[in-house]
């Protein structure tokens, strides 16, 4: 009789554990209908289960950036939803290489979008510039100079396992986040400033370069050379004729 009743009490506890199909039912237990927390918690569970990326790429990286948005990764299970405007979405995905003509826009877009703001650098371009930070007098040493970077992804370029960790990491980031010192934070060491003191250089192609004096006539050893008269050669000759 004992072994009957303990054998239909752990069938009943595993009906309880396991089985899952059923209906939840409402109880009157406290514990089961009362929930506390913290505003602080509560708004950091809201904003670190709604990312939403602005679509912005600038190179290669953008393609591995792309592919999570597809079917085999799936970054919407993180409540990702990828927007078209700066103006919906509160994380910017620096895909790809930064040059100085994209610095304004970059900025334009990361000063657009609405507090609070998260800036995930993704490839070994953005953070350092790359395999152009030696030869490329156009491209940013590190995005960091620009806008504030909350983490960093190396790679040439990372795959979409790498932004999937990078988005974890940001997550947990975000759950430590205090409304009061959030407020507090400014942004003190960007670089990038329409008052710089760069030397302006003229354009090299500027689409006349036909008009340019070698190209409308001959360089003298060049026309030497075919035959053709030179009116300068030609002058000094008759100067060393009289004078010889």
């Amino acid at each position: 009789m004992v072994m009957n009743a303990d054998a239909a009490y752990e069938q009943q506890l595993k009906e309880k554990i396991f089985n899952r199909v059923e209906r939840p039912t409402v109880t009157q237990e406290l514990s089961e209908n009362v929930i506390l927390t913290t505003v602080d918690d509560l708004y950091d569970w809201v904003r670190l289960s709604s990312l939403w990326p602005l679509l912005f790429g600038t190179a290669c990286c953008f393609i591995e950036f792309a592919a999570l948005i597809g079917s085999r990764f799936d970054f919407d299970r993180f409540g990702l939803v990828p927007r078209s405007s700066p103006r919906q979405a509160d994380l910017i995905i620096t895909a790809g290489t930064i040059t100085m003509k994209m610095a304004p826009a970059l900025v334009r877009l990361y000063e657009q979008m609405p507090e609070p703001k998260y800036v995930i650098a993704m490839g070994a371009c953005t953070i350092t510039g790359g395999m152009f930070s030696v030869d490329s007098p156009t491209a940013v040493r590190g995005v960091d100079k620009l806008i504030p970077v909350d983490v960093y992804i190396p790679g040439c370029p990372p795959r979409p396992e790498a932004i999937m960790d990078a988005i974890i990491k940001l997550r947990k980031k975000i759950s430590n986040d205090s409304i009061q010192e959030r407020a507090k934070l400014q942004q003190v060491h960007r670089y990038y400033s329409t008052t710089h003191k760069m030397k302006v250089v003229p354009d090299i192609l500027t689409g006349k370069y036909l008009q340019a004096p070698t190209r409308e006539a001959p360089p003298p050893e060049l026309a030497e050379a075919f035959g053709l008269p030179v009116p300068a050669l030609e002058a000094a000759q008759k100067e060393e004729v009289k004078g010889g």
